[in-house]
């Protein structure tokens, strides 16, 4: 085990995620190579080649002709034509050859040379030509309009030293901008170079993050475009839907050729679509497959969802081999039992919801039933006096039960709920009434006024003329 106490860390110039080796982390750059050979003695003696990268992807591959001892992250000044460009070392030793056939270079010409570390001459310059990139790309973009170009350019890099612009753009036709190229010249003082460049390259060039969480795979790894169908999704079963399958480039994501190639080793292994599976119970058509875990689920009904049975691709293959020998099995599971259904009960499926409803109107009738029928009596014709009505009001049940409780009562006890006061008159008279709050609790208002000839004047209150007549005294 390493003692790391007297270990010396240093902060590297190519990295903007804290300590770490020069061969790891992540750099300011796009397309980050990890050198996994960096440690390995004599890596740097194996080869001259340097790679150097420039604005966005743009990557350069060059000769350390003077010896220069280069690491990753150095600014250096390139050869270029004319004059020299500025660009960061992202790459040495033996991985340079590897990464050199990646980039199909036809002719060893097309490597230049490394002139020198950049001094801060060159470093001032550099961020001055930087500094118009955009400016000049707005511009540019106006011009081509007025010329009437049917085109986007996506992007200007200016050289190191400020005499070459690159103008990428994008064009789904032939464009013809030998006129562009003149009003380009005579408008910023520069040579001009038109490079063509697709919607994806656009979007590597640009970087972003993908629906993964992740930097897109065409801004940090991916320099080679392969293309990408539909296909793919359908191998893999995933759903045609253009807004998930389009990536920020508005073109078919490069992941969907990822795994297609282990999906389509794992789908030999799986049963056919077409073929029918049958047991002794029932039949059973080809509902759903996991192709990566082997399963495959089946349905007694074709068309929908029903008494669904999830077995393994083999054990479907054993079955189809047993029907074609002309032998059916007692189900589709391996033991030949039947699946039991895990999922959860619902206790409450089979209930009915209108079950508090009855309860209330079995209620509402035995309130009816004790209530009594609605009786009406009216006056004959030519008769005087007080109309009476005799039908039940709500509570009236209740009202004489309570009232029966209370007759049948012994003598002496007191009663509940009744409140009698006795007004003696100077004249030695008593009058007697019942309490407003307890008439309204018994339904019962009784009042005597003695009067001053000795008489008793009783009444009884419009609430109690439902009340049997005993009550009323």
């Amino acid at each position: 085990m390493k003692d790391f106490k007297d270990m010396q860390f240093k902060i590297t110039r190519d990295t903007d995620r804290g300590l770490h080796h020069y061969a790891c982390g992540r750099q300011n750059m796009q397309l980050n190579t990890y050198d996994w050979l960096y440690d390995v003695p004599g890596n740097d003696e194996d080869t001259d080649l340097v790679e150097v990268q420039f604005k966005n992807t743009r990557k350069g591959y060059y000769h350390n002709v003077n010896h220069i001892d280069l690491h990753k992250g150095d600014i250096v000044a390139v050869e270029a034509s004319p004059g020299h460009d500025i660009g960061t070392v992202t790459l040495t030793g033996r991985l340079v050859k590897l990464q050199l056939k990646k980039a199909n270079l036809k002719s060893a010409d097309d490597i230049k040379r490394v002139y020198r570390i950049a001094k801060p001459v060159d470093i001032d310059k550099y961020n001055e030509a930087k500094s118009r990139e955009h400016g000049t790309m707005i511009q540019s973009r106006q011009i081509a309009k007025d010329l009437g170009l049917q085109m986007k350019i996506g992007d200007v890099e200016y050289q190191g030293d400020g005499n070459k612009a690159i103008f990428y753009y994008i064009a789904d036709e032939r464009v013809d901008f030998r006129q562009l190229i003149k009003v380009l010249a005579d408008t910023f003082h520069v040579r001009i170079e038109m490079k063509q460049i697709g919607a994806r390259q656009e979007a590597g060039r640009i970087g972003g993050t993908g629906p993964c969480g992740r930097e897109l795979c065409c801004a940090t790894w991916m320099k080679n475009f392969v293309s990408v169908s539909t296909n793919a999704a359908r191998i893999q079963d995933i759903s045609l839907n253009p807004q998930k399958l389009a990536g920020m480039c508005a073109k078919l994501k490069c992941c969907l050729n990822y795994e297609v190639d282990d999906y389509v080793e794992a789908s030999r292994k799986m049963p056919a679509r077409d073929i029918v599976l049958q047991t002794l119970d029932s039949d059973y058509y080809l509902f759903k497959s996991d192709i990566l875990a082997g399963t495959v689920v089946y349905s007694t009904d074709k068309g929908i969802a029903a008494n669904l049975e999830e077995i393994t691709a083999e054990r479907a293959r054993a079955i189809i081999e047993m029907n074609k020998r002309g032998e059916k099995p007692e189900s589709l599971t391996e033991d030949g039992t039947v699946k039991q259904d895990t999922r959860p009960r619902d206790l409450l499926a089979d209930a009915d919801i209108s079950r508090f409803d009855k309860a209330r109107k079995r209620k509402k009738k035995l309130a009816k039933r004790q209530g009594g029928a609605p009786v009406s009596t009216a006056p004959k014709k030519g008769e005087g006096g007080a109309v009476v009505s005799t039908a039940p009001r709500k509570g009236e049940g209740q009202r004489r039960n309570n009232q029966q409780r209370r007759n049948n009562r012994p003598e002496g006890e007191p009663t509940q709920g009744v409140h009698l006061s006795q007004v003696h008159q100077p004249n030695g008279n008593t009058n007697s009434s019942v309490g407003a709050a307890e008439t309204a609790a018994q339904g019962v208002h009784l009042s005597q006024v003695h009067q001053p000839n000795g008489s008793t004047n009783s009444s009884v209150g419009a609430a109690e003329t439902a009340a049997p007549p005993k009550d009323a005294h």
